[in-house]
């Protein structure tokens, strides 16, 4: 419940204020890609402002994710070694505590 109110609280402003920034944005830019002749059709493109506003703010959480995700890669390693060696763990305890069971069945009971 708390979880769809901090939700409500952040993300409706948030998509209003996106929708009000979209509407202001609405006049056609160019964007040239051919820095020495800009008047160069072919390396251009034309779009609404608020498209390439967007088309960067995707590129830059994409690439800030890949970022983050490379750099927690020797800690998920870590995680998975240490999953493992516990696994191992777990078997051989319960290796050890069969085998106990084991041979205290076979001892006489007083």
């Amino acid at each position: 419940m708390a979880k769809k109110i901090v939700n409500l609280l952040i993300l409706l402003p948030l998509g209003v204020i996106l929708i009000v920034f979209c509407v202001a944005n609405r006049q056609s830019v160019t964007l040239a890609f051919n820095p020495f002749k800009p008047e160069d059709q072919v390396l251009a493109v034309s779009a609404p402002f608020f498209v390439f506003l967007f088309i960067a703010l995707i590129a830059g959480m994409l690439i800030g994710s890949a970022a983050t995700w490379f750099s927690q890669g020797k800690h998920r390693k870590r995680a998975r070694t240490e999953a493992k060696e516990a696994i191992r763990w777990q078997g051989e305890a319960d290796r050890h505590r069969s085998r106990a069971e084991e041979i205290a069945g076979q001892l006489p009971s007083r």
